[in-house]
């Protein structure tokens, strides 16, 4: 596999005039750091541009990739007129044919695929990407710049995510690229609007949030003062259900205090800082006769440290991670291992339940070209769910994937190291680091199991809940997506 931090890329500059994501910036920093002379239009587009280059393309394939098309058809021409003569009303069809033909004997020998099949041929060019095969990555992009779409299928929407990480990938250094391909920054208010309406379209939010809260809520159940540690309050969305819940509980409410930990991009997103989360509960909470504090600590939560979380005797300690702990580096990327750091001091605090939420997706330590199919798998379940909800042409629909998703999917496939922060790990790889840290299973109860079946009734049938061993398992099909689970 290439490493893009120490050693150039062996293979020519393949940099778009235009990216997927709407970055002038990420062109302007693509074209003014590549040696190459080939040109391709957005990946959406439908036109492609390839300028003549002044290096010695000798490379041994059967396919010619420097050769115009255009003038295979205008050689194919002048042979049928020798043949035929130049009035010959079957020429013009016959050339047709024969460029079709051709066309799809390349497909065939090269590809082994059918000419069309969207799957295959992104599976390809990572395949060719990982083997620095030029001639083979030359000839695929400009193929699957004219197949994706991100007002397609589901495969063709997420086909173009995954193509722009290919570029970004390819071009010198796929963590500069991803730095510099910076989508034009919504407003907050657009921002909060595209994950909202994604909260909403799906199931995957609510159905953690509300297992997790259900774990707390039977955890602390006869607790007199609550402490509720969360990795990643956002926009405190998820503790509004249990604070109302606290509020109706049987001998009266306990003293919630909640230690909101934040990083930028949510402060971007609601449009400032953790005041505003802190705020917006205290209100609920004094409507709902609920004695509350609030606690905001904006660090990123691999810098926690203990005295961040602001611990006192006499309180049941809550800690939720929920779609964070992915997101802190591991012994593969940091000598420091905050993933593993953060949990044994957290055991060390001996709190009263652990919520862990996570995707059910395997890119932490895989390599590119697994990584890259497993991606492909993933946010194709994910973008087809979405597809039952939001039609195709829906402009917030594209907003809240490009704006929500597809940095995502450019991270996974373009950056290595430190640059690559969506890591996702399998649940039986966060059980042994929950195990090894010293917790044991805190097994979800069958009224949580009921409320998410209840929940997922308004949405369509073809999503899935499993329950294996107390752990919930929500899937689209065949395909597990999210898991939730509870440890002490």
């Amino acid at each position: 596999m290439m490493d893009f931090d120490k050693q150039t890329c062996s293979i020519r500059q393949i940099i778009p005039q235009f990216y997927t994501l709407d970055s002038s910036e990420a062109a302007n920093f693509a074209v003014q750091n590549s040696p190459s002379s080939i040109s391709y239009s957005s990946v959406s587009g439908s036109s492609v541009s390839q300028q003549d280059s002044q290096s010695d393309n000798n490379h041994e394939s059967p396919i010619s990739h420097t050769e115009d098309p255009s003038d295979l058809k205008h050689k194919l021409r002048e042979i049928e007129v020798a043949m035929l003569g130049p009035d010959s009303d079957i020429i013009d069809s016959f050339a047709n044919a024969c460029y079709i033909s051709l066309e799809q004997e390349k497909w065939k020998q090269v590809m082994g695929t059918p000419q069309g099949d969207l799957k295959q041929v992104l599976i390809a060019c990572a395949r060719a990407v990982e083997n620095n095969d030029v001639p083979m990555i030359e000839w695929l992009i400009p193929e699957l710049q004219q197949m994706v779409s991100v007002s397609g299928e589901p495969i063709q929407r997420v086909g173009a995510y995954l193509l722009e990480g290919l570029i970004a990938r390819l071009a010198s250094s796929g963590s500069s690229i991803y730095k510099a391909l910076k989508c034009k920054e919504p407003t907050s208010s657009d921002l909060l609007s595209y994950m909202h309406i994604l909260y909403e379209v799906c199931p995957y939010f609510k159905f953690g949030y509300m297992s997790a809260n259900g774990a707390i809520a039977e955890a602390v159940k006869d607790e007199n003062m609550v402490h509720i540690v969360d990795f990643q309050i956002s926009q405190g969305g998820q503790w509004v259900t249990l604070i109302q819940a606290l509020a109706a509980r049987p001998g009266g409410p306990p003293h919630v205090r909640i230690t909101g930990i934040d990083d930028s991009v949510s402060a971007y997103a609601r449009g400032g800082g953790l005041h505003i989360v802190g705020q917006r509960l205290s209100r609920l909470a004094e409507s709902c006769n609920v004695p509350f504090e609030f606690t905001g600590a904006a660090i990123s939560g691999c810098d926690v440290e203990l005295e961040h979380l602001g611990v006192r005797p006499g309180e049941a300690l809550v800690v939720n991670f929920a779609f964070q702990l992915h997101h802190m580096p591991d012994e593969s990327v940091s000598t420091r291992n905050h993933r593993d750091r953060i949990l044994r001091m957290v055991k060390s605090l001996s709190p009263a339940v652990v919520t862990l939420v996570e995707q059910e997706s395997n890119s932490n330590t895989s390599p590119f070209f697994p990584r890259f199919l497993e991606t492909l798998d993933y946010y194709g379940a994910i973008f087809e769910s979405i597809d039952v909800s939001l039609p195709r042409e829906n402009k917030e629909r594209i907003n809240l994937e490009q704006h929500c998703l597809a940095r995502e999917i450019v991270n996974i496939v373009a950056c290595e190291g430190r640059e690559r922060v969506e890591r996702h790990e399998l649940f039986g790889k966060w059980r042994s680091r929950l195990t090894m840290a010293g917790f044991r299973p805190y097994p979800l109860s069958p009224v949580v199991n009921a409320t998410i079946k209840k929940l997922l009734e308004s949405y369509c049938e073809e999503y899935r809940l499993e329950e294996r061993d107390g752990v919930l398992y929500l899937g689209w099909k065949s395909r597990a997506l999210v898991i939730s689970s509870a440890w002490i």
